[in-house]
């Protein structure tokens, strides 16, 4: 196995780890910033998330400078990413800090176009990242970042970073999903073609 791919492996062994320091109530302490309360555990969390976040461009960037693109690899990058936004996402809702619904959209997005890939797949393409599906993902780390923070250092100045950045992950998601679809939509056609060509024979 290669470095690349041991380093996306890395990533989703980091989602248990990350989920624990989330949901489980460890006694390491508080920190108190105005009005605001952040337990050590979440900040603990907050950096492994972040250190698992950072993992994603690195494999991708090794993987290819390295030119050791496996098939191993294009399965599993995809499938850690997934796992890690998800276990975020599941857990703040947990943590009464995020809306139920918020992460039912984005959760919804990520496999609605996953599957999209997977139809490309079978047909022999590729359907590779574009630059708001890029964006997306930053925009949703950031906002998965500053609600585990539970809006610090921002709630020092009474600014609702974690809101704000919350619903224009939301938007820009559902944005990216329906581009997705809309400049793919002749995988679609093409497929539901192949498929009433098979019953006719």
């Amino acid at each position: 196995m290669n470095l690349a791919n041991r380093i996306t492996l890395a990533r989703i062994f980091l989602v248990p780890v990350l989920m624990i320091f989330l949901l489980i109530r460890f006694d390491f302490g508080h920190i108190q910033v105005e009005q605001v309360s952040l337990s050590v555990s979440e900040l603990i969390a907050t950096i492994v998330f972040i250190i698992a976040a950072i993992t994603d461009g690195l494999d991708g960037y090794i993987a290819r400078k390295n030119q050791i693109v496996t098939n191993l690899g294009k399965f599993l990058d995809p499938l850690a990413d997934k796992l890690l936004i998800t276990a975020a996402l599941i857990s703040l809702v947990e943590m009464q800090r995020l809306e139920a619904w918020i992460a039912i959209v984005i959760i919804s997005r990520e496999f609605a176009v996953t599957g999209l890939r997977l139809i490309a797949a079978a047909e022999g393409r590729v359907i590779a990242a574009s630059r708001l599906g890029k964006l997306k993902t930053i925009i949703q780390i950031v906002a998965i970042v500053s609600l585990m923070l539970n809006n610090i250092p921002f709630s020092i100045i009474q600014i609702p970073f974690a809101d704000i950045t919350t619903w224009l992950a939301v938007l820009i998601t559902l944005w990216s999903g329906i581009d997705y679809f809309h400049k793919n939509r002749h995988v679609i056609a093409f497929h539901g073609a192949e498929q009433r060509k098979g019953k006719e024979n």
